[in-house]
């Protein structure tokens, strides 16, 4: 089906940008790789009245390193990400995430500040960021405010990003010594969203104990979540196989899993179950090596 009329502007600077969202209010929507707007579009699910194209604006997009903080431009593609040396190094979480996400034209053309904006309840990158517990910039006409990766998803499709503002960066920690992570999921195989999905960070003690941990899970409710039932039964504790099938077991509890053509909720909830104990004891794994 072909889009409704729309008009259509590239802004130069962010400031424009904002300019432009504001000025179109509600019938303005922001594109970035459209890989999600588009296809509502010409679905006619979405009708924006102007188009806000934020890719001629330099400084929105590349990974680099301030410190002890990984600050990825929101413009950034998944093969940008999946492709960076330094991720690979302070981050691997990250590149393991991006190179699962689509498939190569996707993620030649879509970017992490879409697809966290977009909100889909079985995308790929709120679990990872979730994870890493990485806090998220926005900008709009009143300045700046960083928002908290656990504050950032309201609901499916929803987020704390107001209409006229827009998200121009992430920022999550540089990995120590003894960290390890994974990102596991079982993949829609039309699209390979996520029906489940299990992102794993963590740190262990020079004894082996669970000194941190953070576990996102992206599919199986309406928003994406920290496990923190599962992150409490581990920490502090040696990551034997018994304490994480115990633990990965309280993945679903107080969740609402959803259920559709794909998955029941009874299944959904099992397949979390299982995909986080992989996840912990594959990045525990990857810790101790």
């Amino acid at each position: 089906m072909i889009p409704a009329a729309f008009d259509y502007v590239a802004p130069k600077t962010l400031d424009d940008a904002l300019r432009e969202l504001a000025a179109g209010g509600e019938d303005a929507k922001i594109l970035a790789g459209g890989h999600s707007l588009l296809p509502l579009m010409k679905l006619r699910l979405a009708n924006p009245k102007v188009l806000v194209d934020l890719r001629k604006i330099s400084g929105l997009a590349g990974v680099k390193q301030e410190g002890n903080k990984l600050v990825i431009g929101a413009l950034t593609t998944h093969y940008q990400i999946e492709s960076s040396a330094l991720l690979r190094k302070k981050c691997p979480l990250l590149n393991e995430t991006a190179r699962v996400i689509g498939d190569v034209q996707v993620r030649n053309r879509g970017t992490i500040g879409g697809s966290l904006t977009h909100a889909d309840p079985a995308a790929d990158w709120p679990a990872a960021i979730l994870a890493l517990a990485a806090e998220l910039k926005l900008a709009g006409p009143k300045g700046e405010r960083r928002i908290g990766a656990e504050e950032f998803f309201l609901g499916p499709m929803t987020t704390v990003t107001e209409a006229t503002e827009i998200l121009t960066e992430v920022r999550m920690p540089v990995f120590s010594t003894r960290c390890g992570s994974a990102y596991l999921k079982m993949a829609q195989q039309a699209s390979g969203f996520a029906i489940v999905g299990a992102a794993v960070w963590l740190r262990l003690s020079p004894k082996g104990a669970c000194e941190e941990i953070g576990i996102g899970v992206t599919g199986l409710s309406e928003k994406p979540f920290r496990a923190k039932a599962v992150e409490q039964r581990l920490r502090g504790n040696k990551l034997t196989p018994k304490l994480i099938e115990e633990a990965s077991s309280l993945v679903a509890e107080g969740s609402d899993p959803l259920e559709d053509l794909h998955a029941s909720a009874d299944y959904r909830a099992h397949l979390a179950r299982v995909y986080t104990r992989r996840a912990i004891q594959e990045a525990a794994k990857r810790a101790v090596g």
